[in-house]
């Protein structure tokens, strides 16, 4: 009985042995190869905007989650760490770690990039995503050293938003309207109007009180900045809009484990995609949205459109010539542009028809 009881006792002093053996084992390993990592991240978009509730949120929630749970976040939207130009270098710096910017509101900082911004026709992000990420991989990654590019993407096409119905380039005529920067500042130019720029959250004030008639931009921003109550006119056709990104402090990517690195890459690369937010659905969603919020849309007939894109392609042209004069190859990148626009079935409306 004695020899039994001893075997028994000797059984489980052994049992718990190796059943603590391995769970030691388990914490070394983790203590080895299983870091976290907590990323701040950083955009312009206000808090309650499309982007932050239906794309960043997301994106940055599944990070947590493929990573069972080893990567977490803060968000600072819209100004909590500078105004909208500021955004590039708030990353760069490492004020955040990973940031979504607009290159085409800093000048001539990046002047190649700014084909992503030329006047074409795309509904969803995403799409806009996987153009953006091809001429990175081409030809961009050179304007951009010195930071990990998670992602670079055009935006959804702006249209123009006016205070009283505009049918025709005649009706453009001394206009003055707010511009992103970029291409749509000589789109309006061209068209006859003045381009004025202020940041977006001054423009329902400017168009209440006149101050300007109207505005280019994209969906998501009407409906974030509430300026559908005030333009209760939208002109829609493709303006084009901004190069924007996301990217990531070099220092905080070099930081970052090496097996967290891959899904940060495979959620971050297409956020709109990962998140369903910003799509081509979506994108219907919202035109439907502003129409049931009272705002009259007007689609341009072809024969009108095509000369409002005549202008827009002159306009390319001088850009490109202005470039190629500074020893940038600016017209192979906009061949570059036309060419992975059209493997997904997208119009570079402001691609002259001699370089297609």
């Amino acid at each position: 009985m004695r020899l039994n009881n001893l075997l028994i006792r000797l059984g489980v002093l052994v049992m718990c042995l190796a059943f603590f053996m391995t769970m030691f084992s388990g914490l070394d390993a983790f203590a080895k190869g299983k870091e976290r990592m907590h990323i701040k991240f950083s955009t312009w978009h206000p808090p309650v905007s499309r982007e932050v509730k239906t794309v960043w949120i997301p994106m940055l929630d599944e990070l947590n989650k493929r990573s069972n749970g080893r990567i977490s976040y803060t968000m600072y939207p819209g100004g909590a760490l500078g105004k909208g130009p500021e955004h590039y270098d708030i990353v760069a710096k490492g004020l955040s770690d990973m940031g979504y910017f607009t290159a085409t509101w800093t000048p001539g900082r990046f002047p190649l990039s700014d084909v992503l911004s030329l006047a074409v026709w795309v509904d969803g992000k995403d799409i806009g995503a996987d153009i953006g990420n091809a001429m990175y991989r081409r030809v961009l990654y050179r304007e951009f050293p010195g930071v990990k590019m998670i992602e670079l993407n055009g935006c959804i096409k702006a249209s123009l938003w006016t205070t009283k119905p505009v049918r025709t380039l005649e009706d453009c005529k001394g206009l003055r309207i707010r511009t992103p920067g970029g291409h749509q500042t000589t789109y309006i130019k061209a068209l006859g109007a003045e381009p004025v720029f202020m940041p977006l959250g001054d423009v329902y004030l400017a168009m209440e009180t006149g101050t300007v008639d109207g505005l280019v931009t994209c969906p998501p921003l009407v409906l974030a900045f509430k300026l559908h109550e005030v333009a209760k006119h939208g002109t829609i056709t493709a303006f084009g809009c901004v190069t924007e990104g996301v990217i990531m402090n070099q220092k905080s990517w070099e930081r970052t484990p090496d097996d967290l690195k891959p899904i940060i890459e495979e959620v971050c690369s297409n956020p709109f995609r990962t998140s369903e937010g910003l799509t081509v659905e979506v994108y219907k969603v919202m035109m439907k949205e502003i129409a049931d919020k009272g705002v009259e849309l007007y689609y341009l007939p072809p024969g009108e459109e095509a000369r409002w894109y005549g202008t827009f392609q002159g306009m390319t042209r001088k850009w490109v010539a202005d470039l190629e004069k500074k020893g940038l190859p600016a017209e192979q990148v906009v061949k570059m542009y036309h060419e992975e626009a059209e493997k997904r079935d997208v119009q570079c409306v402001a691609c002259p028809p001699e370089w297609k």
